[in-house]
């Protein structure tokens, strides 16, 4: 791929690297030096497209939505046009890295992706994204969820002594209201973080806050159970923090759809509350029993567990990298339905709103 998709956008502004939708670069960096790679398209069971949809950032750092479906065609018809396997199956045997808040929906508020839905080049391919919602139209048939970016480097960094006491029942930092987008509180997390405010944050088993500390990960280490609500998207990085640091995740985002499945037991590591029960959250979390919670400990400890939701470089064995390849060998061999016939084609190369027809 020409490198204006990928290393000239990195280039331009390297925050790409650190923000939580960075699995998408390092998914490239990793594959160019792995094993499975090869450069005999005949061979490969998968094609790849590196492609950095969440590293045209607006000076605050965030991914322009406007931008990334732009990108996305540019290169998918760069792919059409210049080898003959996309037209073979239009893209079925294709996968893409979309770490978009709503994946190929490509926009950071549910109610406008899901207005704009997944990019319809899109359609046949399978997405590796961080966003997993059960019947949702953000989340196509036959995608991988992979958990958000955390830095490994730097969690490793903050880690205290395993025997620390947690002496916090209940932890969280981050916004309970999205002031400039959602002032009252009632789309934001669908209401979500606002009632988590409005009910505990005078309670003193909850340590809530908006201030985010210099000892955010330590803090974590000494407390018992971390919130982990839904706020523009079900997921956050704060999940994969809650793991790493063996704090066990309250995850508050209904039918939510969790990375890697098969290698992490997240029922039996994680509390899973429902949004309408937040008002509840106190009584749920005082009644579950010592023995549960220490067991739960015991399973965050793993070291499996861990290494599942982290994408380290360079790559480790059972790591997130080697997680999604797993997924992608699942889904082979490829079904009859995939190559196309001679002069068959699915894919509406004008559909998709105007916006996004235009070029990049």
């Amino acid at each position: 791929m020409p490198r204006k998709y990928n290393k000239m956008l990195l280039d331009k502004d390297s925050r790409c690297l650190h923000h939580m939708f960075a699995a998408e670069i390092f998914m490239h960096q990793f594959l160019l030096s792995s094993a499975v790679r090869t450069l005999d398209p005949e061979e490969a069971d998968w094609f790849y497209t590196p492609v950095y949809t969440t590293c045209d950032l607006t000076p605050q750092g965030f991914p322009l939505p406007f931008r990334a479906p732009r990108i996305m065609r540019s290169a998918i018809r760069y792919v059409a046009t210049t080898w003959p396997f996309w037209n073979r199956t239009d893209g079925a045997d294709h996968f893409f890295l979309t770490p978009h808040d709503f994946g190929a929906c490509f926009h950071y508020q549910e109610e406008r992706a899901m207005e704009r839905g997944i990019l319809p080049l899109l359609r046949r391919a399978t997405l590796v994204q961080t966003f997993g919602q059960r019947n949702h139209v953000c989340l196509q048939d036959g995608s991988i969820t992979v958990p958000p970016y955390a830095d490994p480097h730097k969690m490793q960094a903050h880690l205290i002594s395993p025997g620390t006491p947690r002496s916090i029942f209940v932890y969280f930092r981050g916004l309970f209201y999205d002031m400039g987008n959602d002032p009252e509180g009632g789309y934001y997390a669908r209401g979500a973080r606002a009632s988590v405010w409005e009910n505990f944050k005078d309670n003193p088993l909850f340590d809530i806050s908006t201030e985010h500390p210099y000892t955010y990960y330590e803090d974590m280490q000494r407390a018992i159970f971390c919130l982990c609500p839904l706020g523009w998207a079900p997921w956050s990085p704060r999940l994969v923090e809650a793991v790493v640091f063996g704090c066990i995740p309250v995850i508050i985002a209904d039918d939510i759809v969790l990375p890697f499945a098969d290698a992490i037991p997240w029922e039996d590591i994680s509390v899973f509350v429902a949004e309408r029960d937040v008002p509840r959250l106190d009584s749920i979390l005082t009644s579950i029993p010592l023995a549960d919670i220490l067991r739960r400990q015991r399973l965050l400890a793993r070291e499996s567990v861990k290494q599942a939701l982290l994408f380290h470089q360079p790559a480790r064995t059972g790591d997130a990298f080697h997680q999604v390849l797993n997924g992608l060998a699942r889904k082979l061999p490829h079904g009859d339905g995939v190559f196309l016939q001679p002069g068959e084609k699915v894919l509406d190369w004008d559909a998709g709103l105007d916006s996004d027809l235009k070029p990049w």
